[in-house]
């Protein structure tokens, strides 16, 4: 009897299932002119164009032939450590030594057994395509709660990007891995799970120390949310995590660990870059012009969290307290806040990059969108977005890079950084005004 029920009960929720996703269809279906327009309809949209990528990217991998760049050299970094060398200034591949952090050799340690010792690039194919799909779904879980933008964009994020899938399938590198586990952290920071969000986000920076770009970010995010004592648990993660995963290697020599895998430094070669290519060779390696674009990218970053993110009316400063003894009361942080601050730190650093190789194309094709769309300008219309999204997509194809389209992808960057200026922020000018119009 009570087994009879239950099975009514199950069949009952999942006709009701069906019939409210039945519903919604028709619905979706009534308003099919606006599906492409309203942002409400992403995830349907989404669904789609996820459908299709699965076909897109399975093509790419059995019709276009295979890149090798950087696969051999991950497997023989890898593949000291499995031998036994934690020195990291002993592992080196055929491209040169290991320059990434601890996260990245346990992460393609699995993919060096799962793949056969790194020899069944079919295999590897594969997972980087599911990899590729699962960015595709935190991407757009980001996006649907965001709702700023018009679903018909998401073509142009999935289907259209050649260099994309080529990043993904077809040169397997390390940066679209640290990617996926940076969006995975920021759907975490979506959910109010800050203490989860923080972890998955160093386990990003283990992997590819491009995700500090997103950490000043971050840090305004956690310092706006808890204020500095709050924020250190949360900060403490994030080193907690690094010096965990970093251990049999600090251990062995901890000099080179953080030297190597954390090198500020490190000296990029003029033939590869993509964003700098109009700068006599001298220019580009000169010390006082990548002294000149940090300053630029500090600077850049100070303005945007004075003038742009923090906007209650108080001294900045006002940030180290405890939340609930500021003068204005914090509010919490809604999904666009977080998303805008986050895309906008990472996007300055990318602006201002002593040089910018194909594969990091990847570290910021999937905000672009938002970056664009997000903030209203009456001045930039569809068509010119598209446009932007278009030259930005030309420039990271031509190879090798010109003048041209290095001058090309500086001019888009400017007008997306014009217009996040110019263009009203999430973060209200003060919410004390808002209280008072109540």
């Amino acid at each position: 009897m009570a087994a009879g029920l239950r099975k009514r009960g199950r069949a009952g929720s999942a006709a009701q299932a069906a019939g409210l996703c039945r519903q919604w269809l028709q619905r979706a279906w009534q308003e099919r002119r606006l599906l492409l327009r309203e942002p409400r309809y992403t995830l349907l949209v989404a669904a789609c164009l996820c459908l299709a990528e699965v076909g897109i990217t399975f093509w790419v991998i059995h019709r276009v032939a295979y890149t090798e760049i950087d696969w051999k050299a991950y497997m023989a970094q890898v593949e000291g450590v499995i031998n036994g060398t934690y020195d990291y200034t002993q592992l080196q591949g055929d491209t040169g030594p290991l320059v990434y952090p601890a996260g990245f050799v346990y992460i393609f340690m699995g993919l060096y057994y799962a793949t056969g010792r790194g020899t069944d690039i079919r295999m590897a194919q594969n997972i980087f395509a599911v990899l590729y799909l699962t960015t595709l779904l935190l991407v757009f879980l980001i996006y649907h709660q965001t709702c700023k933008v018009p679903p018909f964009v998401f073509f142009f994020m999935c289907c259209a990007s050649y260099r994309v899938h080529s990043i993904f399938v077809l040169r397997l590198f390390n940066d679209p891995v640290a990617m996926a586990l940076l969006f995975l952290s920021i759907n975490l920071l979506l959910a109010q799970r800050w203490g989860w969000g923080c972890c998955c986000f160093s386990l990003a920076v283990s992997v590819k120390m491009n995700v500090l770009l997103f950490a000043p970010g971050l840090l305004f995010l956690l310092l706006t949310q808890f204020g500095f004592r709050g924020a250190l648990p949360k900060l403490g993660i994030c080193a907690g995590i690094q010096v965990l995963l970093g251990l049999p290697f600090l251990l062995e020599n901890p000099l080179g660990y953080l030297s190597r895998s954390f090198d500020l430094g490190r000296q990029f070669l003029f033939r590869w870059t993509v964003n700098w290519r109009f700068l006599p060779e001298a220019l580009f390696l000169h010390r006082a012009f990548h002294l000149a674009l940090l300053v630029a990218h500090l600077t850049l970053l100070l303005l945007f969290a004075f003038c742009k993110w923090h906007r209650t009316g108080e001294s900045i400063l006002s940030l180290l307290r405890d939340p609930s003894k500021r003068k204005v009361p914090s509010q919490p942080l809604t999904p666009n806040q977080i998303v805008s601050t986050l895309f906008t730190s990472n996007f300055i650093g990318i602006c201002f990059s002593r040089s910018l190789h194909y594969q990091f194309y990847v570290w910021y094709f999937h905000t672009l969108p938002y970056l664009l769309w997000a903030t209203p300008a009456r001045w930039l219309t569809h068509l010119l977005r598209l446009l932007v999204l278009g030259l930005i997509e030309l420039s990271w194809n031509t190879y090798p890079s010109t003048s041209c389209s290095s001058a090309a992808l500086h001019l888009c960057h400017a007008v997306i950084l014009l217009q996040l200026w110019l263009g009203p922020q999430p973060f209200p000018k003060s919410i004390q005004h808002g209280k008072k119009a109540h």
